[in-house]
């Protein structure tokens, strides 16, 4: 396989998709967009879902570029256009346990995660906290990916299904020379 040169990075809420991204960007040279600075305004207020889909159709116009989500709303944006979507497919346990670890950091921590905004005890405890999210679409995110993985009309998918395999194929994976420009 070439590089990819547009990449979608999908998963359930904690499985490393940013982290990944972040990664990705680095070693092949590619511009990260981060889902959540797009969706979420300061004060946690959602961006209205139009100007969502408007702000990744721009990004996904381009010939070089990496998403690490894709939501309601704009989904089939970043499919249509992706030469490559990694699905980051890990038992429950596993992506829960990063979750919840990850977001009692975040709030030990107070890290910014996106446009000022922070985890809260408030945030964490509502039933709009990320570990609900977790639980109510584990299963659905699971069965598109591998949905998406079968589908002979979309882009190639990657399912990945233990940080193990994930690393192996990292480690085959071209990169770019450190003191080469961004293609």
């Amino acid at each position: 396989m070439n590089s990819p040169t547009r990449i979608l990075v999908y998963g359930v809420h904690g499985s490393g998709k940013s982290t990944l991204a972040q990664h990705l960007a680095h070693r092949l040279g590619l511009p990260w967009h981060p889902v959540d600075d797009l969706l979420w305004e300061p004060g946690w207020v959602e961006v209205p879902v139009a100007v969502q889909r408007s702000r990744i159709e721009a990004i996904c116009r381009k010939e070089r570029w990496i998403l690490d989500g894709a939501y309601h709303g704009w989904r089939d944006v970043p499919l249509a256009r992706a030469d490559l979507v990694i699905g980051l497919d890990y038992p429950r346990g596993l992506s829960f346990r990063w979750l919840l670890r990850r977001t009692l950091d975040r709030l030990r921590t107070r890290e910014e995660i996106c446009n000022g905004n922070r985890e809260s005890l408030g945030s964490v405890l509502s039933s709009e906290s990320v570990l609900v999210w977790h639980l109510t679409g584990y299963a659905r995110e699971r069965a598109r990916m591998r949905a998406w993985q079968q589908d002979p009309a979309g882009p190639p998918v990657l399912l990945f299904d233990t940080p193990q395999a994930l690393e192996h194929w990292l480690a085959a994976l071209p990169s770019r020379p450190p003191d080469a420009p961004p293609r």
